[in-house]
């Protein structure tokens, strides 16, 4: 159909005819220049894609008039240009994409219909583990050798399918190599240009919006929708408008500054909204400073974290080796189309739905911790107020220890050296995540740091296991050519790999020896990493507190081996004269730090780096992959398996069913994460997922991690729900298991679950406030639904999550306003029967009546936010529903 608003477009220059853009000043409508910039996004991409169908005329005038609908639950629709994966996520949705063209064909349509639509790239980053943490190679062989099977699926993936680039391991994490050199900013394709935008099956892809480029994470199912040319539906949000002003401290670095932001925002209440930055101190922030702050907008829960493209976005885009003409271009574009900001000109501040503060000069240096990022602690508090956790009652700032026993010390041996540890000994220091190793502020900062320890005499004890995982190959060369690499080896900070590893959980193993000292004593041990995640059991097993912190701080830390020290009173430790030497002492200024950025992070690295990244890995190169446009599933693989997902899949719909005396799986309380959901550490020795792959035949060696396995949904089932770290009210403590109701039996869960599923009982979850809170992971939502999950009644759900459980057909059930399972009086022993209206009666937001076999009744509001929401429902999840739509 074509296009209502045809009459927008115009030729960008009349030197080159055949660039034509939507120019939506064009409009002529005064509401459009006081629209949020990211709202402006939104619209361009409504008018540009308007076709009466999948985007109507009415939609565009919902964007235009934002500031009245964004307080209305008004659904829009969302066309991203383009989609981006990392491997974890990325997997599966390959997996997913070659079983519908297998169920595709089955219903008599054409497989080859199930191709991406719009670009996608997939990264591959999530794989490599620190399994040696002085040697990179054996840890690139090490992930090769138990990712083959992976990889040769996603080198076939990538000739089997239409717009599907895949960036190869070792080449760095997924949001620094968007940021660096995926990141368009302007798309130019069948003779328009308009704005780069993105949805990503990872939370952090808001880490881009530093760059002006919107984007956010979304489940790999709706993420999967989109490649096949599906717009999201989305409620149009709030825009909260963040003014910084001011300047920071020399000693406070752009992760302090984030911390403060993660913190300040949760205090805010920013869930389910776009915050967009505004105001003088911005234009002071360099574009990896503000890829900082967006990079963690999951932690402080917003959807996107927009900083709208300035004259400090486009010197980056030339630093980073962006080509000239396009830069110009780019600037051309957005200057034409209304996109082009001037912080320091408060005449374009458009109108936002609240405005919040932040003067810079307040921050002070900080972590976050010792479980949630949104915990800060001012470094000068930390000492006292990990103290204070010790003892606290088992919670997000407490670990329950009996008062006696906080300075317990356990000896132990190390490379035949005796050593001593107590509560707060740091055992994990890594330098990971794109979070900061984007930032060469932080990193240089960080070499400094550590070529002024050395210097000084200082060093990190050997049994502390330390790391540096840099986000690209760009970062490794500014390190060497500045001359601080060989000071941060020397502390122990060897390049280990270039991907996310310790702030995922790929942290490898501890010592032996530290792990029996450290259970020996119940001893509260300490992870501390530049990362942007410290859930339980996410990090490492073993270290039950894990704290966010700067590179420099991570190493400050690994110094003083201990999170219980006061650096304003306590030295790090003692010169060769036997003089103390305090942090202070080695803190590199800030105006030292930018000399060195200056003179080394150049143009020439990034144009090295990125122009050789297809190609420069050898081991890829070589990988052998089926040439099939259908892939030739292997039944003996424990690693890529046909998902049974589509199976007995018809043309027809099946009318909604209410939900039947259900038993209740799971009693849950707040904050149960997609890290308790679906784990993506190592699988333990004695879990359900352990005994499938020992079956097999495989020793612990081989077992992987889960993470790694996403792409068999028989291993992914059974690591459903087991983390070590879930409590579940049922048993009254932290294990992956539960009581199995009709037997009162207490069982690991998939074995429950299994239980219930062979008698044909159905399903449940009860659960609290931010259920699936943490990284977008769909295994979190088809987890459940092979469990045999029919809805989930929860106080709060995380945007994301919720979205994934719509996808797979699984109902999110919320508690009414001041409700929830302990004032309803719910013990989770009874059965639920959930009334679903026929279908002519389902609408989006409604109540619905929940009844127990004990007679008492209570309504739930019945999650499906939208129309488009209940559509996919009817077809029982979202890929159901493109199955059929391809397959007419």
């Amino acid at each position: 159909m074509s296009n209502p608003f045809q009459r927008l477009v115009e030729v960008l220059d009349p030197a080159q005819p055949d660039k034509k853009f939507y120019n939506l000043n064009k409009l002529s409508d005064p509401r459009y220049e006081r629209l949020p910039y990211s709202i402006r996004v939104l619209l361009e991409a409504a008018v540009r894609n308007c076709d009466d169908f999948l985007v109507k005329e009415k939609d565009v005038e919902n964007i235009l008039d934002w500031k009245v609908t964004q307080h209305n639950n008004v659904e829009v629709p969302f066309r991203p240009a383009r989609v981006i994966l990392q491997d974890f996520t990325g997997v599966p949705a390959v997996v997913d994409f070659a079983a519908m063209r297998d169920a595709v064909k089955i219903l008599g349509g054409d497989p080859e219909k199930i191709n991406p639509v719009c670009p996608a790239d997939l990264v591959i980053d999530h794989s490599i583990q620190v399994d040696f943490n002085r040697s990179l190679q054996k840890n690139q062989e090490l992930e090769f050798e138990r990712n083959r099977e992976r990889f040769e699926f996603l080198k076939w993936g990538s000739q089997a399918f239409q717009n599907l680039k895949i960036i190869p391991p070792g080449s760095g994490i997924i949001h620094q190599v968007n940021l660096e050199y995926l990141a368009r900013v302007v798309f130019f394709q069948d003779g328009f240009c308009y704005p780069d935008s993105l949805v990503g099956t990872d939370s952090h892809t808001t880490m881009i919006d530093g760059l002006g480029v919107l984007g956010w994470g979304v489940g790999g199912i709706e993420a999967e929708a989109v490649m096949l040319g599906q717009p999201i539906s989305m409620v149009l949000p709030e825009v909260i408008g963040y003014k910084l002003k001011g300047n920071p401290d020399s000693l406070v670095t752009s992760t302090d500054i984030v911390l403060t932001v993660t913190k300040h925002l949760r205090q805010v209440g920013v869930v389910g909204k776009f915050v967009e930055f505004f105001g003088p101190g911005v234009a002071r922030l360099s574009i990896a400073d503000r890829a900082t702050i967006a990079n963690m907008c999951p932690e402080y829960g917003a959807t996107a974290a927009f900083f709208p493209v300035d004259l400090v976005s486009v010197q980056y885009l030339r630093q980073t080796g962006r080509e000239e003409e396009k830069v110009q271009f780019i600037q051309k574009y957005l200057e034409a189309a209304g996109l082009f900001r001037d912080f320091n000109n408060t005449e374009q501040d458009p109108d936002f739905t609240q405005v919040v503060e932040l003067d810079l000069s307040t921050v002070v240096p900080c972590c976050s911790g010792p479980k949630r990022p949104q915990d800060k602690v001012a470094v000068s508090e930390m000492k006292s107020d990990f103290e204070n956790c010790l003892g606290a009652k088992q919670g997000f700032k407490g670990f329950q220890i009996a008062p006696g026993h906080h300075n317990d010390k356990v000896k132990f041996s190390y490379n035949e050296s005796d050593f001593e540890i107590s509560h707060g000994a740091v055992v994990i220091a890594a330098i990971t995540s794109c979070t900061n190793t984007s930032n060469p502020s932080v990193m240089l900062g960080a070499g400094l740091l550590a070529k002024k320890a050395v210097e000084a005499g200082l060093s990190v004890k050997p049994y502390i296991k330390t790391s540096l995982s840099p986000g690209s190959g760009v970062v490794t060369y500014y390190l060497k050519d500045s001359g601080v690499l060989p000071y941060l080896s020397k502390l122990g900070f060897d390049v280990v790999g270039y991907g996310c590893m310790t702030c995922i959980g790929n942290s490898g193993p501890l010592p032996d020896s530290v792990v029996e000292a450290i259970t020996q004593g119940d001893l509260v041990a300490v992870g501390i990493l530049s990362g942007n995640r410290n859930f339980e059991g996410r990090v490492h097993p073993n270290t039950r507190a894990n704290y966010l912190a700067s590179p420099p701080l991570v190493i400050a830390y690994a110094i003083a081996g201990t999170i219980r020290i006061d650096f304003e009173k306590e030295p790090l430790g003692t010169n060769a004269e036997g003089k103390p030497v305090f942090l202070r002492d080695i803190w590199p200024a800030r105006d030292e730090i930018q000399a060195v950025e200056q003179k080394y992070v150049i143009p020439g690295m990034f144009k090295e780096v990125y122009e050789k990244i297809e190609k420069v890995n050898e081991s890829w190169n070589n990988l052998k992959a089926p040439t099939d446009k259908l892939y030739p599933w292997d039944a003996k693989s424990t690693y890529i398996k046909s998902p049974p997902f589509f199976d007995n899949l018809t043309m027809e719909l099946q009318p909604p069913k209410s939900i039947t005396d259900a038993y209740v799986l799971l009693n849950l309380g707040d904050s149960v994460t997609t890290d308790h959901i679906s784990p993506a550490g190592n699988i333990a020795r004695n879990s359900p997922a352990a005994r499938f792959l020992t079956g097999r035949g495989l020793t612990p060696r081989e077992f992987n991690s889960y993470g790694s396995r996403r792409g068999n949904d028989a291993i992914m089932a059974r690591g459903t729900f087991a983390n070590i770290r879930l409590f579940n009210k049922f048993i009254n403590r932290q294990a992956p298991l539960t009581t199995h109701i009709p037997s009162n039996e207490t069982l690991d869960i998939f074995d429950a679950a299994e239980r219930y599923q062979q008698a044909g009982n159905n399903l449940i979850i009860l659960t609290g406030k931010e259920y699936g809170s943490g990284s977008s992971r769909d295994w979190a939502a088809k987890g459940p639904f092979l469990l045999g999950i029919k809805a989930v009644i929860a106080e709060s759900y995380e945007r994301i999550h919720r979205s994934n459980l719509v996808g797979m057909g699984i109902i999110p059930l919320q508690y009414l306003p001041g409700e929830n399972a302990e004032a309803l009086g719910l013990t989770g022993k009874e059965r639920y029967t959930i009334s679903i209206p026929d279908d002519k009666d389902l609408r989006p937001g409604m109540n619905v009546e929940i009844k127990l076999d004990t007679g008492k009744t209570f309504d739930a509001i019945m999650r499906f936010d939208t129309d488009v929401e209940l559509t996919y429902y009817r077809n029982g999840g979202i890929l159901n529903y493109m199955i059929r739509k391809m397959a007419c």
